[in-house]
């Protein structure tokens, strides 16, 4: 049993949470007339914005760097997040990739000064990475099912519609998406096939800010089916702010760097609270599930608070940094289960009773199955040289940089060109893994993604970033594909593949 996520609150937000600490204060007037209080943005869907702004659709989805830092701990004002439509909803996630970049550097910087140490390994965090650009390669083609499904109930199924541009509808939003990721989140711990999805999450051994980025590719076939009772009222471009909002909070918990806060603790979900989460000792599993309040995990009876020293990852390690086996080991695991497993409703238990459960057990399974944690467990960690470390995270680099792009250039690129880009990206990812683990043939394939992407530039379908570096490439990866070519030799010639 083990257990995902990437989202502080807005001002209005933030000024929920910010009135809530100071109601000794006697502030829940002003809350009332914050819920009250209209918002006059009939004619300005951005809320704030100027005629020009309206006119031109790239200036309403602009996102000052003020804003993105608040949209990283929830704390955006209502009318800057407000919008009549879906296409004036910005992507938030997607803008956010430079502030989760500057983060993890703060937190590598911080972590240095306070122990002396980094806060995570190379292998693991280059995992976590791969996890989440994984998870994100499916929206090069279509729109995320949690807004299609959305939009589909909206259109054909609601019951009323609230005003997009009411505070009350914002506000109730927010609670709502919340209320919903907490059920999303329970399940996909208490449910079998679900928690196929989400324990790539979780099986990341270190807690540091990568670890919010890694993310399964097939959670959200399941997630969507929680914010659904939503659309029966709800506008689906309040609804898009929210979602997005509410996953980018979850990013900064992800940390060992913060320590208590105080009061907030009380409300907020924090990087204390969620470190529980994502324990494997006894006392953590099965708890915490809140995305941005931990209210619910209060008042539903999930709530652990933070004591012994925690070991993070999987209850049992899948010891590997190759992300198709942490993104879908899982599904393997219930596959043999279930066919292995006598009896139609057992059979049936294996797929929505607990990843605990097994015939005769109670629905989630048993705790004293659980293994004990001793306190002097050790990573999984790659023996590679550091010179191979090196070449990995070149070489990753080099993927992020053309993964950025494609996303960048996705509405004018081919169908054919988004699909190739793609099979390099995962060619990548699954290469720099098997290099990683020091699996057998890992030289082999790495010879192999190194011509692909000669004969994709050379095609015209990957071009580097800087049109003069082009040159530099081809002697590159050339050099790569000799020595990559002839150590793959020798090891056929030593018979180090058998």
């Amino acid at each position: 049993m083990r257990h995902s996520e990437i989202p502080l609150i807005p001002e209005p937000a933030g000024s929920i949470l910010g009135k809530l600490a100071e109601a000794s204060k006697g502030t829940s007037h002003l809350l009332l007339s914050l819920w009250l209080q209209p918002l006059n943005l009939r004619h300005s869907p951005a809320g704030n914005q100027t005629e020009a702004e309206m006119e031109d659709p790239k200036a309403q989805q602009d996102v000052s760097v003020w804003q993105g830092i608040r949209m990283m701990f929830y704390v955006m004002k209502p009318n800057e997040t407000i919008f009549q439509t879906m296409e004036e909803v910005p992507d938030y996630v997607k803008k956010a990739t430079p502030f989760f970049i500057s983060l993890m550097l703060l937190e590598l910087v911080v972590s240095w000064i306070q122990k002396g140490k980094l806060p995570g390994r190379l292998d693991d965090a280059l995992t976590s990475v791969s996890a989440g650009v994984l998870s994100r390669l499916p929206s090069l083609f279509s729109r995320s099912i949690e807004l299609t499904s959305y939009i589909y109930i909206w259109e054909n199924y609601r019951l009323i519609s609230l005003p997009w541009d009411s505070l009350w509808t914002w506000y109730l939003t927010f609670l709502g998406v919340d209320f919903g990721y907490y059920w999303f989140h329970r399940m996909a711990h208490e449910v079998n096939i679900m928690w196929a999805g989400h324990q790539t999450h979780h099986s990341s051994e270190d807690y540091n800010l990568s670890t919010a980025l890694r993310q399964s590719v097939i959670q959200i076939y399941t997630s969507w089916i929680f914010y659904s009772p939503l659309a029966l009222f709800i506008p689906p471009s309040v609804y898009a702010v929210h979602l997005q909002f509410n996953l980018l909070y979850q990013f900064w918990i992800h940390t060992e760097v913060i320590n208590n806060l105080g009061p907030l603790e009380l409300i907020l979900n924090t990087p204390s609270h969620h470190r529980v989460h994502h324990g494997r000792n006894r006392y953590c599993i099965d708890k915490n599930y809140a995305g941005t309040l931990i209210i619910w995990d209060r008042i539903f009876g999930t709530f652990q608070a933070e004591n012994e020293k925690i070991v993070y990852g999987l209850t049992h390690p899948i010891n590997t940094f190759e992300p198709f086996k942490v993104q879908f080991h899982h599904l393997v695991y219930i596959w043999t289960a279930f066919w292995a497993t006598p009896g139609c409703f057992n059979k049936f238990s294996v797929i929505f009773k607990g990843p605990g459960w097994g015939p005769g057990k109670p629905r989630l399974g048993l705790s004293e199955e659980i293994p004990e944690v001793t306190g002097k467990e050790v990573p999984f960690s790659s023996s590679t040289s550091q010179l191979l470390r090196m070449y990995a995270v070149v070489q990753f680099a080099l993927m992020l940089v053309f993964y950025e792009e494609t996303f960048a250039d996705k509405d004018v690129l081919s169908q054919a060109t988004l699909l190739l880009r793609v099979c390099f990206i995962i060619l990548t990812l699954t290469s720099i893994g098997f290099l990683l683990d020091q699996r057998p043939k890992a030289s082999v394939l790495e010879t192999s993604r190194c011509l692909v992407f000669l004969m994709l530039c050379r095609l015209g379908h990957l071009k580097p970033f800087i049109p003069a570096l082009s040159f530099a490439f081809e002697i590159l990866f050339s050099i790569c594909i000799a020595f990559w070519g002839v150590r793959s030799m020798k090891e056929l010639v030593s018979g180090s593949w058998k």
